[in-house]
């Protein structure tokens, strides 16, 4: 009788969920119906009674049409979202079926050991040290966090300060040094209670890298306060990279953590053709990256790595008596934030799989490819102006107002209106950005499935809507 349950409501939406995969090709990549819609078509009345599941999927179906993005398709180059490999979207079907708690050895055993082995996994195709600890959370988000509280208990903990007891009243004051940040940082400091007005912004150069000369003066100015640095690994908006080789060692020298926010771009160190914009990245003390945007697995999935697995664990770990510990398995719970979790190993273990190195090498440099194409080719349409070559997948372009003694406003208005048509429109999908003063339309190729088509079929609708 209960397999009999699941089996008709199960079938239905593996119907619903093939119809949607089968049908992404052809339907608007942007939303087609407005907040209004969808809080109208949603919102039905809080029965007494229950409903029947396979009215519940329909329904539900049925009432998000226009309202879900086709960010699982590949001509969707907004923010940076990448799809869902087949293997990683079955795996992750799979993970909600079995419903394990995956925060310890004893209440998910199997999901403890594919997380396990996955920690090796990626540390191997990231370049990573072997030795260096690692937690799978939500997303870049939380790895920081994770990093960073880390950090906090290392850099603290070498003054005599053991901040998991006595906190952070009354504690040395840190300084947090970095060129350009995201604003998944900037939370994370702040979720950490280090204050974002202990954030020091060092100038950047026109890739927004960090410079060696910068770093240095600010290292030197207030070199006693424990001091974590911030380097990134491919810029949301330009794709650069910090020089890790020159940055890490000068770090190191005065004491300071190095955390590296490489959210997509740490995956260039699986790809012979862009590794060498991450040399020197190992040396780091943390870094982070997302599973959800190059490794293509869904949503929420990010990685934490920490050299100092001491550090991290102190960081994290907890005991009661009610919990049975593992001392042999690597009980999840020591390492990342949460306590109640989904197995995320479990796609990520299936998509490695699915990919192997060679797989996921050609991912990185494929996506490339048409990222350079699509920056390239729009930005040299009449009208249109290349504001930041694609160095991997991100890169800008903005659009030029047509008028005689056009200011910077104008030309921000057309960059706006032009991507406003290219939404209506729904072929293709681009989001926004203000880099250096200007607004631009941001190009971001993350999708296992975006192919050739793809790129003509966008760069023709970026032509329709400047109507040329």
């Amino acid at each position: 009788m209960v397999t009999s349950d699941y089996r008709t409501v199960l079938e239905q939406t593996l119907a619903h969920a093939l119809n949607y995969l089968k049908n992404l090709d052809q339907t608007p990549v942007s939303a087609t119906v407005d907040l209004k819609d969808l809080r109208r078509s949603l919102s039905h009345p809080l029965a007494v009674g229950g409903v029947d599941a396979v009215q519940v999927i329909n329904d539900l179906v049925a009432d998000v049409e226009g309202g879900i993005l086709g960010s699982a398709g590949g001509r969707f180059f907004g923010w940076v979202i990448g799809g869902s490999l087949p293997a990683a979207l079955a795996a992750d079907w799979l993970t909600s079926t079995w419903d394990q708690n995956a925060a310890l050895y004893a209440c998910g055993p199997a999901e403890a050991v594919i997380e396990e082995i996955c920690g090796q996994w990626l540390k191997e195709l990231l370049g990573l040290p072997v030795i260096a600890s690692f937690a799978f959370v939500t997303g870049c988000q939380m790895a920081h966090a994770t990093c960073l509280a880390a950090a906090r208990n290392a850099l603290l903990n070498k003054r005599g300060w053991d901040v998991e007891r006595k906190g952070l009243a009354d504690a040395p004051q840190f300084r947090i040094l970095c060129g350009q940040q995201h604003g998944s940082i900037e939370r994370a400091i702040r979720l950490l209670g280090f204050g974002s007005d202990h954030v020091i912004d060092l100038p950047t150069n026109n890739l927004g890298r960090l410079e060696a000369s910068a770093l240095a003066t600010a290292l030197w100015e207030d070199r006693h306060s424990p001091t974590i640095v911030l380097l990134q690994a491919g810029d949301i908006n330009t794709g650069g990279f910090d020089p890790f080789a020159e940055l890490v060692p000068l770090a190191h020298a005065s004491g300071a953590w190095v955390h590296v926010d490489g959210a997509f771009g740490l995956w260039a160190n699986a790809s012979p053709k862009y590794k060498h914009l991450l040399k020197g990245v190992e040396q780091a003390d943390s870094w982070a990256t997302d599973g959800h945007k190059w490794l293509n697995v869904p949503y929420d999935c990010g990685y934490a790595f920490v050299a100092d697995g001491a550090a991290h664990r102190a960081s994290m770990s907890h005991r009661a008596s009610y919990l049975t510990h593992d001392s042999d398995a690597y009980d999840q719970i020591d390492w990342n934030p949460e306590w109640s979790r989904r197995g995320r190993g479990v796609p990520t273990y299936a998509a490695i799989r699915q990919l192997g190195k060679q797989g996921i090498a050609d991912l990185i440099e494929r996506t490339s490819r048409h990222a350079r194409t699509l920056v390239g080719r729009i930005g040299a349409l009449r009208g249109a102006e290349l504001v930041s070559e694609a160095q991997i997948n991100q890169g800008l372009v903005r659009f030029i107002a047509d008028k005689t003694g056009a200011t910077e406003v104008d030309h921000d208005l057309r960059t706006e209106e032009v991507m406003a048509k290219i939404l209506q429109k729904g072929e293709v999908f681009f989001g926004g950005t203000t880099w250096r003063g200007k607004r631009c339309m941001r190009v971001s190729v993350c999708n296992w499935q975006t192919t050739n088509e793809d790129v003509e079929q966008a760069i023709n609708a970026v032509r329709k809507a400047m109507d040329i």
